[in-house]
């Protein structure tokens, strides 16, 4: 049993320092070896908790995408208003995003491999159809009640949303040096995780 929390305790450092040092160097510029510097472990022990540098970096990955899912279930939309529930997953989606910034890099690596390493783990797939359950079913009872429009489904919103959100971050540090603004400034961030609700609802609740 304590050998299991250990085992259990040693992964999950792996998967948090992987996750800073593949959001700062990205996939091809990580090194196991660092990791394991940084663990106090080896690399030994990295190749036998995930086979190796792609299996570590698709744990991370799962792990990344797992906690915002967990996010969105603890939310209990379903209790809420259409209209509130819509809102509130906007706003949860931006919090999350502009704390955890490592999130927006790991995905920019994977779409600069193309996806490559994500299609070979069906349940980082899995892990995406949540998003669009919660949104849906938020959707159809907005839709019953006459609140929100029928002619955008889950995926339509929720790309919006995340498009949003991750220009927040990713952007930050040209946007800001171009326009003078600090992006991630509590009274700007703040402002702008009210317009992204405005803006959601507005758009879902226009006829």
């Amino acid at each position: 049993m304590v050998q299991s929390r250990d085992a259990e305790r040693t992964r999950s450092e792996l998967i948090e320092v992987a996750t800073e040092v593949f959001s700062e160097q990205g996939y091809s510029g990580a090194r196991v070896d660092e990791i394991a510097e940084r663990t106090r472990t080896t690399k030994r022990m990295i190749y036998y908790y995930f086979g190796g540098k792609e299996g570590l970096f698709l744990a991370v990955l799962e792990a990344a995408y797992r906690r915002i899912r967990d996010l969105e279930q603890n939310l209990h939309a379903g209790d809420l208003e259409p209209v509130d529930a819509i809102r509130r997953i906007a706003e949860l989606t931006f919090d999350h995003h502009v704390d955890h910034p490592d999130f927006i890099r790991l995905v920019s690596v994977e779409n600069i491999h193309r996806g490559r390493h994500m299609e070979k783990v069906e349940s980082l797939r899995e892990l995406g159809a949540p998003a669009a359950t919660v949104l849906e079913d938020v959707l159809a009872r907005g839709r019953a009640s006459g609140e929100l429009r029928a002619d955008v489904d889950a995926v339509d919103v929720h790309m919006m949303i995340s498009a949003y959100c991750v220009f927040q971050v990713a952007n930050s540090a040209t946007f800001g040096f171009l326009f003078g603004r600090d992006m991630l400034a509590p009274d700007v961030r703040e402002r702008n995780r009210r317009i992204l609700g405005d803006i959601v609802v507005g758009w879902l609740t226009a006829h």
